[in-house]
């Protein structure tokens, strides 16, 4: 495939989003096959969040360094070592028959994941350097990331129901290969034109230290305590990391991330925004779950079910309609009214019953949220990348995507304080009217979150600002 060939790039995307979808899917796809594997491989309650802690851990301290890898060596290159490592990892999971091997292979998914999520998303800003097919290719894309969650919690009940948790993970064996053979075919090799190709080993290392240090202390807040050493003593190692990181890329000479980078507008405010969203989002998709389950009385079915017609209205809006809206409209306002309707998606939540009933009380708030959702996705993700030259694409990438994470693992994290310290005020968990208050509480508060995250998209810059010309060069494919 080459330039000449426009066409083709859209078979292009469609391939590097199977790739992003296996990585999104497996986000909640195994949540819903935990108490399953705690009853095969025997793992105590402690130590069976590490399943989940391990990926979280590896995936959310990759994520900068994954893309700007990428920007350094190819983006299709990492893309591809990224989905290998990820397919693989996902074997060993399928086939694991001790502890250690699945929370191992878990901690090596994390890394695939992280370096596949970085790059996909600045392989899709080359491939469509034109402001309204770029506008269209990041709908596309800001729909499966969107809507995959919740497509997993339905194949995740599903599979593990008929053939076992195994086949959470060996579901990605055929996927991967599938996307690995189609990327060498469909897309195209590209190189960042930059002087200096040397890593910076020394900032790499810390910032991923810092990173994990964050995310570790962030997932395991809510059992340890917030205030207790352990949470304290990881929280201020990360903050020390991430300020001698600063002072390293104030140095060195080929810097891992150039610091001139925040002082762009749109990337700046893009990224704060994105971490408020993320955190509300989140929260949000995990409490209502909760809410459905433990006092509606829904199966993990039926709360997977419940979720559809939000996503189905969140595709509508991802598919078509927002790229019209950004390219007549501009980035600032749809991301502003996209967050608001979310926002009132969230109170509405706040305000359904004990007993709620689904059309009344659940409905609503879904078909709000996926409205906002596709409506601001799209522009938040353009205005993340708008300012960012070519060859920092990979960056700027990663970059947003680590917001995206840590704003989501600190908002549910927070959130589930939030609702767990109300409901434990009005009588705890047994009580299903303190576990409503609770969960009551958790939506306000996404949804001032949400707000606040809407407000500042006022400060966003309209289109583009970095040179699009040579920056990167596209070669045929292999």
């Amino acid at each position: 495939m080459t330039p000449s060939h426009p066409q083709h790039r859209w078979f292009a995307l469609i391939v590097l989003c199977l790739g992003v979808l296996m990585i999104v899917l497996d986000t909640t796809i195994v949540n819903v096959a935990l108490p399953s594997i705690r009853a095969d491989l025997h793992f105590t309650d402690a130590a069976l969040v590490w399943v989940v802690n391990a990926y979280l851990l590896t995936f959310g301290g990759c994520l900068l360094l994954g893309g700007r890898l990428g920007d350094l060596y190819g983006h299709r290159r990492l893309f591809l070592i990224g989905l290998s490592l990820f397919t693989l990892a996902s074997l060993a999971c399928g086939i694991a028959d001790t502890r250690v091997l699945l929370v191992v292979a878990r901690a090596v998914q994390g890394i695939g994941g992280a370096v596949v999520s970085a790059v996909a998303l600045s392989l899709l800003t080359t491939l469509f350097p034109e402001p309204a097919a770029r506008a269209k290719a990041m709908g596309v894309y800001g729909f499966v990331c969107s809507g995959g969650g919740c497509l997993g919690v339905l194949l995740g009940g599903m599979l593990t129901t008929a053939l076992g948790w195994h086949s959470v993970f060996l579901v990605n064996l055929p996927i991967g290969v599938l996307v690995f053979a189609l990327c060498l075919r469909l897309v195209p090799v590209t190189r960042a034109d930059l002087q200096h190709r040397s890593l910076d080993m020394v900032g790499a290392a810390t910032v991923t230290a810092a990173l994990m240090l964050a995310v570790y202390a962030i997932v395991g807040g809510n059992e340890a305590g917030w205030t207790s050493l352990r949470t304290l003593v990881l929280l201020a190692a990360s903050a020390i990391l991430l300020c001698a990181f600063v002072a390293i890329e104030s140095r060195v000479r080929a810097p891992l991330m150039p610091l001139a980078l925040f002082r762009l507008r749109n990337i700046a405010i893009s990224n704060v925004v994105g971490v408020l969203w993320a955190g509300s989002m989140f929260a949000w998709f995990f409490i209502s779950a909760l809410y459905m389950q433990t006092v509606l009385g829904y199966s993990p079915l039926q709360v997977g079910l419940a979720f559809f017609p939000g996503d189905l209205v969140m595709a509508i809006f991802s598919l078509g309609l927002s790229a019209k809206l950004v390219m007549r409209f501009g980035l600032r306002r749809p991301a502003l009214a996209g967050l608001l309707v979310a926002a009132l998606g969230l109170v509405l939540f706040a305000l359904a019953p004990r007993d709620g009933d689904f059309l009344l009380h659940i409905l609503p708030g879904m078909v709000l949220l996926g409205i906002g959702g596709g409506m601001a996705f799209n522009p938040v993700l353009l205005a993340a990348m708008s300012d960012a030259k070519p060859e920092d694409a990979g960056l700027a990438s990663g970059l947003v995507n680590t917001a995206f994470m840590m704003g989501g693992a600190l908002g549910l994290a927070v959130l589930a304080s939030v609702a767990a310290a109300r409901t434990a005020a009005l009588g705890g968990a047994a009580s299903p009217v303190a576990l409503t208050s609770g969960y009551h509480c958790a939506f306000v508060v996404g949804a001032v979150v949400a707000t606040v995250a809407a407000l500042l998209c006022l400060l966003l810059r309209e289109g583009g600002h970095a040179p699009q010309g040579n920056g990167t060069v596209i070669e045929e494919a292999a």
